[in-house]
């Protein structure tokens, strides 16, 4: 009988205590939501940080483009808030260039300490990078942008019926598009992750055609510079080229074949002669460089890392591709720098 009386005291007392602590906090706390799965969830799980005062939770929900100018404003801006609904609408998405971009219909209604509610309507825009082509850390689904306005309906009619009048994904770059696509699917397997990560180099060049006629418009092609691997002296890279005519294809080196001898065929002796003896292409670019006001492409490969024997290209553009014109040699391991002209069509015969 005493054990029973013990354990409804017991009963009691916890009734009593969890009724006061209720009373003390006036509503129950809010539930801890983080879900990245999809767009949506993180608008969701990005109002639960905020109802819950955990903001350093909902700034991470954010990518670059924070939605204040730093975290102490960003906080500052939710002081007289109390809590806040959010409901969202059907999503609409777009890809663009290995990421795929949501535009989410959100409203809002935020209470603040005095029991006032006001309702904000609006869009959200999300940004899910493909993950097969990120290094680490990981980053999930992210808010790239958002824009909520105050609104005078109703919270319950506030939620706008679809993202027209919100923000925007980037305009699809097509033809950067295609090259990407084209980079990985080549590469993918063979480049660093890390660097297969980053955007490419984009370059656009305008010319006239050697057969325009007076009046006719600038024709142009742009350049894309992929960088796939970095190497303890040597790094490699990647170009791509589009334009209206042939669209996306990849750009070839040409490079000379040689026949280089030494003095007892030893590489570390006497360099006897370097002669060329054919030609062939490359699709890879070492330690290259696209300089714009000349409208060239140049490499540098080194044979080892001191760089006392090389060889090197330089490509100009004219009437729409890519020339060689001067291929320099050295190949002597002599610790120094003398690279012989093998290939000259910068100057006439």
């Amino acid at each position: 009988m005493r054990r029973a009386l013990l354990a409804a005291t017991a009963l009691l007392s916890l009734a009593t205590t969890a009724q006061t602590a209720l009373a003390a906090s006036d509503t129950p706390e809010t539930p801890y939501v983080d879900d990245r799965s999809s767009a949506d969830a993180v608008v969701h799980s990005l109002y639960s940080a905020i109802n819950r005062h955990e903001f350093a939770r909902a700034w991470g929900y954010y990518g670059d483009t924070k939605p204040a100018k730093d975290f102490d404003t960003f906080v500052k801006g939710y002081d007289g808030t109390d809590t806040v609904e959010v409901k969202t609408g059907p999503i609409s998405d777009e890809g663009a260039a290995g990421s795929i971009y949501y535009n989410v219909p959100v409203a809002i209604q935020a209470t603040d300490k005095k029991g006032e509610a006001k309702v904000f309507a609006g869009c959200y825009t999300l940004r899910q990078v493909n993950a097969q082509i990120q290094a680490p850390p990981f980053q999930p689904i992210f808010i790239d942008k958002g824009a909520l306005k105050p609104s005078t309906a109703d919270f319950d009619e506030a939620l706008p019926p679809g993202c027209g009048d919100g923000p925007p994904p980037p305009k699809k770059d097509t033809a950067l598009e295609q090259a990407k696509k084209a980079f990985l699917a080549t590469y993918g397997d063979q480049c660093d992750k890390q660097l297969l990560a980053n955007e490419p180099e984009v370059f656009s060049i305008k010319y006239k055609d050697k057969n325009a006629q007076p009046g006719d418009p600038d024709k142009e092609t742009r350049l894309f510079h992929f960088s796939c691997s970095a190497a303890a002296y040597n790094d490699s890279s990647v170009y791509y080229m589009t334009d209206e005519v042939d669209g996306v294809r990849q750009l070839q080196f040409a490079e000379p074949e040689t026949d280089i001898r030494y003095e007892n065929n030893d590489s570390e002796g006497k360099l006897l002669s370097v002669t060329v003896i054919g030609f062939q292409t490359t699709g890879w670019a070492v330690n290259s460089d696209y300089d714009q006001d000349t409208h060239t492409i140049t490499t540098f490969n080194k044979w080892r890392g001191v760089g006392d024997a090389s060889d090197s290209g330089t490509y100009l553009f004219r009437n729409g591709d890519f020339s060689l014109v001067q291929y320099d040699v050295d190949a002597s391991y002599d610790g120094e720098e003398n690279p012989q002209t093998i290939v000259d069509y910068n100057t006439a015969p």
